[in-house]
């Protein structure tokens, strides 16, 4: 289980890791269907921190089948969080919210 150890105004630690607004991130969580559990990753882009301490969740978006768009969102203090891991490191971002990233499409969804 992680905790939240702290967060600034766009920055977020989750156990070891330091994740920022604009981050690819790989997110693990366990999936339990009926008796059995896996791993299942969640690979997009960090867009939204919410909230603070025991309240905090974050954004995650990644561009499915299609072209379609995908958001998940996730408390950091979950028990289905495995490990969140940081891809690539963002190219400096100037903004808490990517909320702009779900009107583009294209290569230029994948560079934040």
């Amino acid at each position: 289980m992680f905790v939240l150890k702290s967060q600034e105004m766009n920055t977020l630690k989750i156990g070891e890791t330091d994740v920022n607004i604009g981050d690819q991130i790989r997110v693990h969580s366990k999936v339990v269907e009926g008796e059995k559990s896996r791993i299942q990753i969640f690979e997009g882009i960090l867009i939204r921190l919410k909230g603070r301490a025991d309240n905090c969740t974050f954004t995650v978006r990644k561009i499915g089948a299609g072209g379609i768009g995908i958001e998940r969102i996730w408390p950091v203090d979950s028990r289905n969080l495995v490990k969140v891991e940081v891809k690539k490191k963002s190219s400096g971002v100037r903004r808490s919210k990517l909320y702009y990233m779900r009107n583009l499409s294209g290569k230029e969804a994948i560079r934040a």
